[in-house]
């Protein structure tokens, strides 16, 4: 019989094909070297050396250690000691991994950090709310992350590394440097309680990289840049001299102080024309709480105006191919009109500022309107109402203020 037929590179292929395609059968997976030596791997990754033999008409095996702690030339050593015992008639129940004590248990093959990163988002998809999560993870990682280290097995990354990463942006791009320390961390992370690594995790912010990198003023935190609201109305008559569903859908989100996604998903089995109410499934909330938005006349007009050439499914979208507008479509529209210095986001807040400082609606209801969970726990825990009413009033106030110049 052949020897030899295995290498390094076939094993890591191996084992990563099994954990990618959650192998279950009963039995682990055996890829054979030739003349008795066998790596066996069970549907985790894990796997461990055996010698198989025939005594007496019967299978037996020997235990030769973990992989890759037993390398596959140490391994074939160790069954070469055992052909030769067998040849001179020793009993090798007796040959536990001769010249090594038997391994605890088994430990999984290192991976490198881009094989860590997209295991860890294909087991968190499934709970995340939307795939624009992942797809920011992906982003992200690969912009700043797998240029450096990516390639890198997870065990040899260090907090130097991610220094190297994060450094360049922790500055200018603050919020997106933090999102992506905390998202290396949660790879790290992962990656120890699978057994790709051990020790401390090199992204960890308190007590090391906190040391590492320039502190950050408390007033750091960059807000969404809005229009001032006594520009508002005026703004919207700019608007409506533009055409296309853009617009509308911009226009639609103004009015209903909601966010990009919310507007760009709306679907037409959540619009009840009798009710005058669009109703957002949980699933598509930030909070993850279903949220039910008074529509105003006006807002009734546009929906009304769409219908006639939007799909069957989505709202703002487009009815050839029935998909739902792009996510930067407002965007770029702002940008044709001349207004690149704020961000659609940034209506939110001028509704806010507009409700605080021009109306008498408490602070509930217009957190309310914005979806938003209240800074106090305890107070939240105890509100069960959405002061649907009071919004149905708060944001018919804020359409006629809207169409003041109208």
């Amino acid at each position: 019989m052949a020897r030899n037929k295995l290498t390094d590179t076939r094993i890591r292929a191996r084992i990563k094909q099994i954990e990618q395609l959650a192998f279950s059968t009963p039995k682990n997976a055996l890829l054979g070297d030739g003349e008795g030596l066998y790596l066996s791997i069970n549907k985790n990754g894990a796997a461990s050396w055996l010698f198989r033999y025939m005594d007496t008409g019967k299978a037996k095996s020997v235990g030769l250690g973990a992989y890759p702690a037993t390398t596959l030339q140490l391994a074939r050593e160790l069954a070469q000691q055992l052909r030769e015992a067998r040849a001179r008639g020793e009993d090798l129940a007796a040959h536990r991994k001769p010249s090594q004590p038997v391994a605890a248990a088994p430990v999984s093959i290192s991976r490198t950090f881009r094989d860590c990163a997209e295991a860890y988002i294909a087991l968190a998809r499934p709970g995340w709310r939307n795939a624009k999560h992942a797809q920011q993870w992906s982003n992200s990682l690969a912009q700043y992350a797998y240029p450096v280290f990516g390639d890198l097995l997870i065990t040899d990354i260090d907090s130097g590394m991610v220094v190297a990463v994060l450094e360049p942006i922790w500055q200018d791009k603050t919020e997106t440097a933090t999102r992506l320390r905390g998202r290396i961390e949660t790879i790290m992370d992962w990656a120890s309680a699978n057994g790709f690594r051990q020790g401390d995790n090199p992204a960890r912010y308190k007590g090391l990289l906190e040391h590492r990198l320039p502190k950050l003023r408390a007033d750091r935190r960059r807000h969404f840049a809005s229009l001032p609201y006594d520009e508002l109305p005026g703004f919207l008559t700019r608007l409506r001299e533009d055409d296309g569903v853009s617009r509308l859908a911009l226009e639609f989100l103004i009015l209903c102080a909601s966010r990009t996604g919310e507007v760009v998903g709306a679907r037409w089995d959540e619009i009840d024309f009798d009710k005058k109410m669009w109703t957002i499934p949980k699933q598509r909330m930030k909070a993850g709480v279903a949220h039910r938005v008074p529509l105003s006349e006006r807002a009734l007009e546009i929906l009304h105006c769409v219908r006639g050439f939007s799909g069957p499914t989505f709202v703002f979208g487009n009815a050839r191919k029935d998909k739902p507008l792009s996510n930067m479509a407002m965007s770029m529209l702002l940008r044709r009109l001349g207004y690149a210095d704020i961000t659609v986001h940034g209506f939110r807040s001028t509704f806010r500022c507009w409700a605080g400082e021009q109306t008498s609606y408490p602070f509930e209801v217009c957190e309310q309107a914005l979806a938003h969970r209240l800074p106090d726990a305890v107070a939240a825990a105890y509100l069960r109402s959405d002061f649907y009413d009071k919004r149905v009033s708060l944001l018919a106030d804020w359409q006629v203020y809207c169409l003041s110049q109208g």
